[in-house]
């Protein structure tokens, strides 16, 4: 009326509202002065938030003025024909089941469903309630004509929980306990089911439905099963499966129910009753369960009664297990001081049983790198070992690397050779360095007649060992001495070898007068001088002076290792030209020794 009045006072309101585009106002200008079909076009195109409150308004203006077949459409459109329509032909009964009959609605069809019933036009209204797939309405319908088998078939057929309640309280009316629970399961109003078994003793049927029910059923069907006093492994489970750990576990401490611990052990965690879980713990040690045991000890973050467990049932501390009993360090179960003792605990036991990595980390873990690069010692991983030594940066563990790296086979390794230097003097062993320089120099001689090299090591030999901090200065003046004179015995030998290509003469008195040293032999090796000798005095046909200085080999180097400093050829032609003839000596494993020693060990062998 307000915009009607308005419109009035104000012939050129329409164009105003165009002009600010309030088509709200617009529409409802229409509206009041009774332009209908402009309204619905504003709403159509402006205001389509509006648009179904105008449908609705129309219609109720159509119903007002006698048209209506028109507002029927109009109500459809504002989606309020579901109401407004039953209730504009109430006067027209079949005008209005054609309507219902027409739109084939299911609100429409449960309507004309209801004001049948309330007719007591029965078979009409279940015909309708059926088109309505209203499955609780049909029940109540044929229950309350007795026809409850027919009732138990559809509310089996369709699961519906309404039908299925009404018709178990049907069923318990008429004390058919069995119908009842069942359709009070298919309601999953378990709490009705489980008090009809309760009260008629349906135990296994109780059993499955308080699994199915909420937490409180579950314990109020353990508390039936626990008077009753002779099904209470049901009692455990029922406790266990409502969340009351407590109760379960003290029902299955006194009745001894091992399977039924274990698994409640399983849904124990950290946030379970330490109480609850050492005593478990307890029950479990108790019947040899130690494994279960020991995670309920670490789960009650019990952490050294789990590694005395372990250390006096001799338990394999895997690496999930070791990472278990790992306390980090902003945890505040433990003190530093105990953290870094049980972790070497843990470390020690890791050792015991050979598994030298685990120990490694926990020893590394408790500050104890000494520790820990001894574990990595044992375990042989030589990559590990140098890495370890590289990144702790300790002068004893440096030394502990070095030593282990001399009981492999450098020799053949350039790397490990180098990682041994470099640790050595990291370290300050200088003394061992020497000692090693001292090695190298030997496996220069004894693989590869290379005094050159072996003087070379020699001389850093003697650069280490001067400057090392000696704790017997006189033991060290000592070292140093002989370490001078086999430098010098090693120069005089190597000065032979250089100069006999020019000055045969004097390489020959240089090698003789080595012969006269003594304890040359620390120095240079008998078979190398006397080999040189021969090699001259052969090539300069002096064969029994060769021959002389091969005697002196025989006597002084085995048999089988004077091929490594004479070859055969030459030792034939020495005997050749001393006239003197070849014994039976086996310079080497010739194919015929090996032939003879398999014929041997044939004999041997029974």
């Amino acid at each position: 009326m307000t915009v009607a009045l308005i419109a009035l006072q104000c012939p050129d309101a329409e164009r105003l509202y165009k002009a600010c585009r309030r088509y709200d106002l617009l529409n409802k200008f229409y509206q009041a002065s009774n332009q209908w079909q402009k309204a619905m076009e504003t709403a159509e195109a402006h205001d389509r938030v509006h648009l179904r409150t105008t449908h609705y308004n129309y219609a109720k203006h159509l119903e007002a003025t006698g048209q209506q077949n028109l507002a029927l459409t109009h109500y459809e459109k504002s989606d309020t024909h579901r109401f407004e329509v039953p209730r504009m032909l109430s006067e027209d009964l079949q005008a209005l089941e054609n309507y219902i009959n027409k739109m084939k609605d299911k609100s429409l069809w449960k309507w004309w469903a209801q004001y049948l019933e309330s007719q007591s036009e029965m078979e009409s209204a279940l015909k309708y309630y059926a088109l309505a797939q209203d499955y609780f309405s049909l029940v109540r319908v044929h229950c309350f004509q007795g026809n409850i088998q027919k009732a138990a078939e559809i509310a089996n057929e369709t699961g519906n929980g309404a039908a299925s309640y009404h018709l178990a309280r049907q069923y318990e009316s008429q004390e058919d306990i069995k119908q009842a629970v069942h359709f009070y399961s298919r309601a999953q109003a378990f709490n009705n089911a489980i008090r009809l078994c309760k009260a008629n003793n349906l135990d296994d049927q109780l059993m499955n439905l308080a699994l199915l029910s909420s937490p409180e059923d579950m314990i109020e069907a353990a508390c039936y099963y626990e008077e009753k006093g002779d099904q209470m492994d049901r009692a455990v489970m029922l406790y266990h499966k409502a969340g009351h750990f407590s109760k379960a576990l003290e029902l299955a401490f006194a009745t001894q129910q091992f399977g039924a611990l274990q698994l409640i052990a399983e849904d124990l965690d950290e946030k379970s009753d330490p109480a609850l879980l050492a005593r478990c713990s307890g029950f479990f040690i108790e019947h040899a369960q130690y494994e279960k045991a020991m995670e309920l000890l670490l789960t009650a973050r019990k952490y050294h009664e789990a590694l005395q467990l372990c250390l006096e049932q001799n338990l394999t501390i895997t690496e999930e297990l070791a990472e278990k009993m790992t306390v980090s360090k902003e945890s505040q179960d433990l003190s530093e001081e105990s953290r870094r003792e049980l972790l070497e605990q843990i470390a020690d036991c890791c050792m015991r049983q050979g598994n030298y990595h685990m120990a490694t980390k926990k020893y590394t873990q408790a500050g104890n790198k000494l520790k820990a690069m001894r574990a990595l010692l044992k375990s042989g991983d030589t990559e590990k070992i140098i890495f370890f030594a590289g990144v702790s940066r300790q002068r004893e563990i440096y030394i502990m690397a070095a030593n282990y790296l001399q009981s492999l086979d450098w020799r053949k390794d350039a790397k490990i050779i180098a990682n041994i230097i470099s640790f050595y003097t990291k370290g300050g062993a200088l003394d061992l360095l020497a000692g090693f320089y001292d090695a190298c120099a030997q496996v220069e001689i004894d693989e590869y007649q290379n005094y050159e090299k072996a003087h070379r090591a020699l001389t850093e030999a003697y650069k280490c060992l001067s400057k090392a901090k000696a704790r017997s200065p006189v033991e060290q003046e000592s070292k140093l001495g002989h370490l001078q004179s086999r430098m010098s015995l090693m120069k005089q030998f190597i000065h032979a070898q250089r100069v006999y290509p020019e000055d045969t003469e004097e390489a020959v008195r240089q090698c003789e007068l080595l012969l006269a040293e003594q304890d040359f032999d620390n120095a240079i090796r008998y078979g190398d001088i006397l080999g040189f000798l021969v090699q001259h005095y052969t090539q300069v046909k002096k064969f029994h002076t060769a021959y002389h200085y091969l005697e002196e080999m025989q006597k002084r180097i085995p048999a089988s290792n004077l091929s490594y400093y004479v070859s055969q050829q030459t030792m034939e032609a020495v005997h050749r030209g001393a006239g003197v003839p070849m014994s039976p000596v086996h310079t080497s494993h010739s194919s015929t020794d090996s032939k003879e020693e398999e014929e041997a060990d044939e004999v041997e062998d029974p």
